[in-house]
C-alpha cells in the first residue's frame, strides 16, 4: 500500500507529517503492518538477536524513484533530525538494515537500472536485483565475479553495503580485494546533501558499513567471463576426505570454479530436494565448475568420492540453484525445520588451515558442525566457515567464539548489532569512521550500527 500520510505517526519521536510535506510527491508507505514487515531482515538466524530486535520498526517507508528523490529525502531527514536506514532486498542475517531508532526506511529498489556496461565492467543503480543484473550482463558474455547465496532476492547495493564475499570468492576473493569494487556514487546526509564519487580504494568506505557511510545510489562493478556452470555434489566417507578433495580443487588454478564447499554430516540431511544426492552418513563437497573444465575437475578428484549430482546450474522460477545450499543458505536449509540451531562466521588461518579445522572439529564434536567455504584471502587459499551450532545459552556461544579466537580463527560475530562487535577486528575501520563524520555528521544513517561514532546533532 503506497499512500500519503493522513494521520499522526505511531511514534511521537519524529515529525513525520513535516517530513511528508517536505518530500512532496516522493512515494511513501505509512501502513504500520507494512512498515513493520519492511523493517525486518533475517536477524532471527540468531536466537540472541531474535529477542533483542523483535520490536524494532521504522515510522515510514520512503520509496525514491531516482537520485533526485534520494537527495530530497536526505535533506529533509537532516533538517528534521530524523534517522534514515537504507534498505533494499532485506536479505541480511543480523539486522544490518533494521532501523534501531525508527525513522525513515529508504527503500532503494526502484533505482534498478543498468546505466552502462562494457567488457569486464558494469555501472548500475544500487537497487537492482543481482539475478536480473546477471541476466543483463550475460547477454554480452559477462557475469558478476561473486554474489551472495541470496542472489535471487538480494540487490547489488545491499551486497556491497552488508556483504563481504560469497559464491565466486574461491576465485576472486572478497569484496575488499583490490578491483572487486571499482566505484561508488553516494549521497551525503546533510541539510544540503552532496553527491560524491568514490573510486578504487576510496569505494571501500561504503563496503560492509551497513549503510552508515552515505546513501549509495550507483556502483561500478567488475565482471568475469560468463561460463556455463555445472553443479556438482561429491559424497565422501569422512569430512576429512571432503576437505582434502576440496582443497585440491581450490588450489587447481587451471580449473575454473565458483564454489568449493565441504559440508559435514548430518547437515546434508536437511537439504530437502537434494536428499537423493546426499547419502546417509556421508560428508559432501558442493561445487560449481565451468563446463569446459569438468573433466579436469574430475581428474583433480582422482577417483576420490562418488559424484552423486551433476547438472547445469539453473536459476529460473521454480528451480533451486545449488548455491542456495552453500554460504549462509546452508544454515537456512536447517532452520526451515529446526530453529534450535544457529551459526557462526569464521575465517581460518591460511598457514594452519587443516590443523585448526580438525582440532576444533574434534573439540566441538556434535556441537559445532563443520561447513567450510574455500576462498582466496589476500592471495592465499584458506577457508571461511559458517558452521552449524547447536545452541544452548548465550554464555556457551560466547565461550565457543572465545575458543575459536584462541586458536587464531577470526570470528565475525553474527549475534551482535554493531559493526564493531561483529567485525573480525572488533573495531570500526578507521577510514570508514572518519568518512562518516564527513558524510553523516549528525549520525542519522542507521544509528546504533557504527557504535563508536559520536554524532553532532
Amino acid at each position: 500500500m503506497t499512500a500519503r500520510a493522513k494521520t499522526e505517526p505511531a511514534s511521537p519521536r519524529y515529525d513525520i507529517a513535516a517530513l511528508v510535506e517536505a518530500l512532496g510527491d516522493v512515494p511513501v508507505v505509512t501502513e504500520p503492518v507494512i512498515v513493520r514487515r519492511r523493517s525486518r531482515d533475517f536477524f532471527w538466524y540468531s536466537p540472541i538477536l531474535a529477542e533483542q530486535l523483535k520490536a524494532v520498526a521504522g515510522d515510514i517507508i520512503v520509496q525514491p524513484r531516482d537520485e533526485a528523490d534520494v537527495v530530497r529525502t536526505a535533506a529533509a531527514c537532516a533538517k528534521l533530525r530524523i534517522p534514515l536506514t537504507v534498505r533494499a532486498g532485506g536479505t541480511g542475517n543480523y539486522g544490518q538494515a533494521m532501523p534501531l531508532e525508527g525513522g525513515v526506511i529508504l527503500d532503494m529498489t526502484a533505482l534498478n537500472a543498468v546505466l552502462w556496461q562494457k567488457p569486464g565492467v558494469v555501472r548500475v543503480q544500487t537497487g537492482m536485483n543481482l539475478l536480473a543484473l546477471d541476466g543483463e550482463t550475460r547477454a554480452n558474455g559477462f557475469e558478476l565475479r561473486m554474489h551472495p547465496s541470496t542472489k535471487r532476492t538480494a540487490t547489488v547495493g545491499g551486497f556491497v553495503a552488508g556483504g563481504s564475499g560469497g559464491v565466486g570468492s574461491v576465485a576472486y576473493g572478497g569484496l575488499r580485494e583490490p578491483g572487486n569494487i571499482l566505484a561508488a556514487r553516494i549521497v551525503t546526509v546533510e541539510e544540503q546533501p552532496r553527491i560524491l564519487e568514490l573510486r578504487q580504494d576510496a569505494a571501500q568506505k561504503v563496503n560492509r558499513a551497513y549503510g552508515t557511510t552515505g546513501i549509495i545510489t550507483e556502483l561500478e562493478m567488475p565482471l568475469a567471463p560468463a561460463w556455463p556452470w555445472i553443479d556438482v555434489i561429491v559424497a565422501f566417507d569422512t569430512f576429512r576426505d571432503a576437505f582434502e578433495a576440496g582443497r585440491a580443487v581450490a588450489l587447481a588454478d587451471g580449473v575454473v570454479k565458483k564454489l568449493v564447499t565441504p559440508i559435514a554430516w548430518p547437515i546434508p540431511s536437511y537439504f530437502g530436494s537434494l536428499k537423493a544426492a546426499c547419502p546417509e552418513g556421508k560428508a559432501i563437497l558442493v561445487c560449481m565448475i565451468a563446463e569446459p573444465f569438468l573433466d579436469s575437475f574430475k581428474a583433480v578428484l582422482g577417483g576420490r568420492g562418488t559424484v552423486t549430482h551433476e547438472a547445469p546450474s539453473q536459476e529460473g522460477p521454480g528451480q533451486v540453484p545449488l548455491y542456495e545450499f552453500s554460504w549462509n543458505h546452508t544454515t537456512l536449509q536447517w532452520l526451515k525445520t529446526d530453529r534450535s540451531i544457529t551459526y557462526l562466521q569464521l575465517l581460518y588461518p591460511h598457514d594452519r588451515l587443516e590443523e585448526t579445522v580438525f582440532r576444533l572439529m574434534e573439540q566441538f564434536e556434535g556441537e559445532v558442525l563443520p561447513h567450510l567455504e574455500f576462498i582466496r584471502f589476500a592471495g592465499r587459499i584458506t577457508c571461511s566457515a559458517l558452521p552449524i551450532v547447536r545452541y544452548t545459552t548465550p554464555e556457551r556461544l560466547d565461550e565457543i567464539i572465545r575458543i575459536h579466537e584462541d586458536h587464531g580463527v577470526m570470528v565475525a560475530n553474527p549475534h551482535v548489532v554493531s559493526l564493531e562487535d561483529g567485525s573480525r577486528h572488533k573495531r570500526a575501520d578507521a577510514d570508514q569512521l572518519g568518512f562518516k563524520a564527513d558524510v553523516d555528521p549528525m549520525g542519522l544513517l542507521n544509528p546504533g550500527k557504527m557504535a563508536s561514532y559520536v554524532a553532532v546533532r
